[in-house]
């Protein structure tokens, strides 16, 4: 059904991608769009941490992280399946480079600056892995195979079956090189849906080649708040787009209809995050409303050098909210399945800040490569899996310099994660999701010592290093990996829901054909579809999304690989 205004809750990627295809291939007006959210940037955030002390996820919690940098998580893009991305930048300039779009910008950076991780493994006492080595068995193989070979029509038979489920014959598995490298890249875990790992296998099997050295990843010049999210919103305030930020929507009016299943939004009630006051706003015939049902970065919380991030128990904003509506709605999802289980989707990442580059030049040291575009991986030698096997305890992205355009010229910025934040750690003897920052960097250096192939280790620098921190920010995320927890096809809504007359759903928790979330391109695809939808455009106009999984030369390369 054609509309000619809109009101979208939540002002992350998806969002935005709708309104510049609204505005430009619906040849909306901009004054037309209203995006309603917490902030403008949703999980693709990255600042000055002072400039994060107004943010609604910090304002609980005001501790003395003021200083330095802070990103909750980080982006690896991949231009041969990122198309709807690099469609959506290609139409947007530069925040940060004149002359240039955002996608140019991106092209040019990442032309010369193009990854190489030689370090992609490590593990204590044998320093850093020939990770080439996939190390799969027959049945490992066979395994793969099927779920790559799958038809699509049979993807349900999946349906909440874990990855661990669908491997269960096959422990070996999860003692592998690859499913390390997977794991890690990919932040899957052995409860993650077997349905979403298959269209991973579909959407990047050609990184079965190459996974051990990332070179199929890219990335942008400066953090993805910079380099994405500010191109957008430059973009779409020059339009006139209303940004109501600091607001939160807290309930839905539905028409009746002597239709019971149809879906028509009349009004919204909406909340000030800061002040507690609350509005009704009412949506007519003529009005969309595109809802991202869902955030990974939803009740996250940040810690201190000296402070541990406190467990935030809210449900998440925005689940909430969907979750009214699928109370009324039979084909609105499940969203206890992604917000109800945190045990098998959060996450403990940090951002450190130096004021010098003791610590950057070891790494560079021990890894054998300068910053950039590397994820380097510390493996266990414990058994800390529930196998009995050794697993990976904590990941770095050591990004190219400078990652933010505000750094000075001798700060470094690094970031990493915990995948298993309830694990103890194997040099601070704590849970890593009750370590401040100070114990998350202490950790890191003793990862680093014991795959350390130098006459001089780490630890003589520790001292060093400790003092060259600005800071060093940890931030739990109860839902950064809910987008991968077991669920049925049915547990997320359609982008347009059937007998919808106005409502569409945008993100990462909405189900499309061939689509693999926790990527900006199902993020933009999502909103893409709105937007034709509404506009009335037809989805044959969508951009072309690529399937390697028919593509019978990366097929052959793939399956030579699975035997080296």
């Amino acid at each position: 059904m054609i509309k000619h205004k809109a009101i979208m809750i939540g002002a992350g990627l998806a969002n935005m991608a709708s309104a510049v295809y609204l505005i430009q291939e619906g040849h909306w007006n901009g004054d037309a769009i209203t995006l309603y959210g917490i902030d403008d940037h949703g999980s693709n955030d990255g600042s000055a941490a002072s400039e994060q002390a107004a943010d609604y996820w910090n304002a609980e919690h005001p501790l003395d992280n003021s200083t330095g940098y802070i990103a909750r998580g980080g982006r690896m893009l991949n231009y041969r399946t990122y198309v709807d991305l690099m469609d959506l930048l290609s139409r947007v300039d530069s925040a940060t480079e004149p002359g240039m779009t955002a996608a140019e910008d991106t092209r040019d950076f990442d032309a010369k600056h193009r990854t190489f991780d030689k370090a992609r493994l490590m593990r204590r006492g044998d320093g850093i892995l020939q990770a080439g080595k996939l190390g799969l068995n027959n049945l490992d193989r066979a395994l793969l195979t099927k779920l790559v070979m799958m038809p699509d029509k049979d993807e349900t038979l999946l349906d909440n079956v874990s990855i661990a489920e669908y491997f269960k014959d096959d422990p070996h598995m999860f003692t592998t090189n690859f499913w390390y490298m997977w794991e890690t890249t990919f932040a899957f875990r052995t409860q993650s849906s077997a349905q979403e790992l298959r269209r991973y296998m579909h959407m990047m099997l050609y990184e079965f080649t190459q996974i051990e050295h990332l070179v199929g990843v890219n990335r942008t010049r400066y953090n993805q708040f910079e380099s994405i999210m500010l191109p957008l919103i430059n973009y779409l305030k020059a339009q006139g787009v209303t940004f109501a930020l600091g607001k939160i929507v807290t309930d839905w009016t539905f028409a009746d209809s002597p239709m019971q299943d149809e879906i028509t939004v009349t009004g919204l009630t909406i909340q000030d995050a800061h002040t507690g006051d609350v509005e009704q706003v009412a949506v007519d015939d003529d009005t969309a409303v595109i809802f991202t049902n869902g955030s990974i970065t939803d009740s996250a919380t940040l810690g201190d050098y000296d402070t541990p991030a406190p467990e935030n128990m809210d449900y998440g904003l925005s689940a909430a909210l969907w979750k009214k509506a699928a109370a009324r709605f039979y084909n609105l999802g499940n969203p206890d399945k992604f917000f109800a289980d945190r045990a098998a989707s959060e996450w403990v990442s940090f951002t450190l800040t130096t004021k010098d580059h003791v610590l950057l030049n070891e790494i560079t040291r021990i890894t054998t490569q300068v910053p950039g575009n590397a994820l380097n991986s510390f493996l266990s030698t414990a058994p800390i899996t529930d196998l009995g096997k050794p697993d990976v305890n904590m990941s770095i992205v050591v990004h190219h310099q400078p990652h933010f355009t505000t750094q000075k010229p001798n700060e470094a910025v690094i970031w990493g994660y915990f995948l298993y934040p309830r694990r103890t750690g194997e040099f601070v003897n704590k849970p890593y999701i009750e370590m401040t920052g100070k114990e998350m960097l202490q950790e890191l250096i003793g990862q680093l010592s014991m795959v350390d192939p130098g006459p001089i280790n780490i630890r003589e620098h520790t001292a060093a290093i400790m003092d060259s921190v600005i800071n060093c920010i940890p931030c739990y995320m109860p839902y950064a990996s809910a987008l991968f927890n077991n669920r049925a096809k049915t547990d997320r809504p359609e982008v347009i829901p059937a007998h919808s007359t106005n409502l569409a759903f945008t993100g990462e928790f909405v189900e499309q054909p061939y689509q693999m979330i926790f990527t900006e391109q199902s993020a933009v695809r999502s909103g893409e579809i709105a937007a034709y939808h509404f506009a009335g455009i037809p989805m044959s106009h969508l951009v072309k999304t690529p399937r390697y999984d028919k593509d019978l030369p990366t097929l052959l390369r793939a399956t030579k690989k699975m035997f080296e």
